[in-house]
């Protein structure tokens, strides 16, 4: 009986593995060009430095252990997370601004092109329906709700960051994809033409047009959609006019490269930096708060957007940490960054240095 329940377990795994939202592995002549990656060793891409999965001092007992039995920690809100309504369609082109959807999905409109970054509207960031469920009031925005959107970046291939359903819906109004190595065979896969996707390794550069030019950096960080991990690159992007620059960060834990990105591409207008869902057993593919501050100062920017986070309960602390500590620890820092900090929907204006934003998560319970 106990024999029969597994093969059972096992062949339900086997087929719901089947299912194309897990994408496609890299093969032929991408798997070919992956191979010469100076970031691709051994069979997979590796850090610049070396990142284990967990920190010195930390196990997966443990950790499973706290997510199944301390989940009290993560302060999921009661409330309705507060949003606003911008209607994107109505935007005149001209206008240089970026509307947060939560967590690291963002819309920019910048020098007459719409970017659409990681977008996931589907309210759910894993591959098990009803695991992951996004926090009550995030999903006010819909795929229908977007203009026509000229780049779709995708910084790498996890599935809050990458998601099936969306990435569906939004294939008759994207024109564009740009993508790390690898991470393109899942686009094929789901059906969109060869000549609309474009990946790039780390340190390559993308003319958009003749005012407009796309940069790939490093993050610090890891990938994979099934049991296989880092078989595609993750990445970070510098997008930048002959007048504006933007760091566009993926998920990273603290390393060197914010340091040479700032130096080499910097200073920077805006930067948008990974803050949330961190713990101190993933430091190394995700900042904690402190290192947030450190990132700001070596990046190099005016002003600093911290996202990753009040959509998605992925760590262990409550959801309003983030944004509390960040601001905190900005504030009592040498030479405070302005943070942009607006609610899901407010519309920030990319050039105005002066626009405050209100500490919307004060009071959500």
């Amino acid at each position: 009986m106990v024999l029969t329940i597994i093969l059972l377990l096992i062949a339900y795994l086997i087929y719901f593995l089947q299912h194309p939202k897990f994408g496609k592995a890299p093969s032929g002549e991408r798997l070919e060009l992956i191979r010469k990656s100076p970031q691709y060793k051994n069979g997979k891409f590796v850090n610049n430095s070396f990142t284990p999965d967990l920190a010195e001092g930390y196990g997966y007992f443990g950790i499973l252990y706290a997510f199944l039995f301390k989940k009290s920690e993560r302060k999921i809100p009661t409330d309705i997370i507060p949003s606003i309504k911008t209607n994107l369609k109505e935007l005149a082109i001209n206008e240089d601004v970026l509307v947060w959807f939560g967590h690291s999905s963002y819309f920019i409109q910048l020098a007459g092109k719409r970017f659409l970054i990681d977008p996931v509207f589907s309210g759910n960031a894993s591959p098990i329906a009803g695991t992951t469920k996004s926090f009550k009031g995030t999903d006010i925005y819909t795929v229908d709700d977007l203009p026509e959107i000229d780049y779709l970046l995708i910084t790498h291939d996890h599935y809050d960051h990458l998601d099936y359903k969306t990435i569906l819906q939004l294939k008759p109004k994207t024109r564009q994809i740009i993508c790390p190595l690898g991470v393109g065979s899942h686009f094929e896969f789901w059906g969109f033409p060869l000549q609309n996707i474009i990946e790039k390794d780390w340190h390559e550069k993308i003319e958009l047009d003749q005012n407009l030019t796309l940069y790939t950096t490093p993050s610090r960080h890891f990938s994979g959609r099934s049991f296989t991990r880092c078989n595609t690159l993750w990445t970070s992007f510098v997008l930048e006019t002959k007048d504006f620059k933007m760091y566009l960060g993926g998920d990273s834990g603290y390393d060197t490269h914010f340091a040479e990105i700032g130096n080499k591409y910097g200073p920077f207008d805006v930067a948008l930096i990974d803050n949330g869902q961190y713990n101190p057993a993933w430091k190394y593919i995700h900042n904690l708060p402190e290192d947030v501050i450190k990132a700001m100062k070596d990046i190099k920017s005016k002003r600093v957007f911290p996202v990753h986070s009040s959509k998605f309960s992925l760590a262990l602390h409550a959801w309003d940490e983030p944004l509390i500590k960040v601001t905190q620890l900005n504030a009592d820092s040498e030479n405070p960054i302005p943070l942009i900090t607006p609610m899901i929907g407010e519309l920030v204006e990319l050039r105005n240095e002066k626009q405050e934003f209100k500490q919307w998560w004060k009071g959500v319970k």
